[in-house]
């Protein structure tokens, strides 16, 4: 079985760009680097809108990602980064990565909304429009740490 984990966040100001992505760049390297990715693809939409579609050996691993480093100290920022943000999660057989608006449709379905301080009327009740897959992608792989 393969874990998949799908992400959404959007910036509420573009004051928070710069640092954004820096950070984003250092969760990049360690998720690239981290037991247990297999693959993925970051998708920059508009709107100031962020996109992650990763696999994972199993959830386990997942969690330790999630819960070091550079992710770690990412996580309370988003706080006030984030007018929207939301993640789900699924297992699947196959090692492909879903397609975005596979995706998209099951972050609607099964997905959650992450704590915020300033959330949009659209956050809680999960309602954002599909992504433009057609937009800034990068894949990601693994990398030997």
């Amino acid at each position: 079985m393969t874990f998949v984990s799908v992400t959404r966040l959007r910036l509420r100001s573009l004051r928070f760009l710069p640092v954004f992505l820096w950070t984003n760049e250092l969760v990049v390297r360690q998720l690239t680097k981290s037991p247990g990715f297999r693959k993925g693809r970051l998708l920059i939409d508009k709107h100031r809108t962020f996109w992650t579609l990763t696999l994972w050996s199993d959830q386990e691993s997942v969690r330790q990602f999630r819960d070091a480093a550079a992710h770690r100290v990412a996580m309370p920022k988003l706080l006030n980064w984030c007018d929207e943000a939301s993640l789900a999660h699924w297992e699947q057989s196959e090692d492909a990565l879903p397609a975005w608006p596979d995706a998209w449709a099951r972050l609607l379905r099964e997905g959650r909304p992450s704590k915020l301080r300033y959330p949009s009327a659209e956050h809680t009740q999960l309602a954002f429009p599909a992504p433009r897959a057609g937009f800034l992608q990068r894949p990601l792989v693994p990398r030997q740490p």
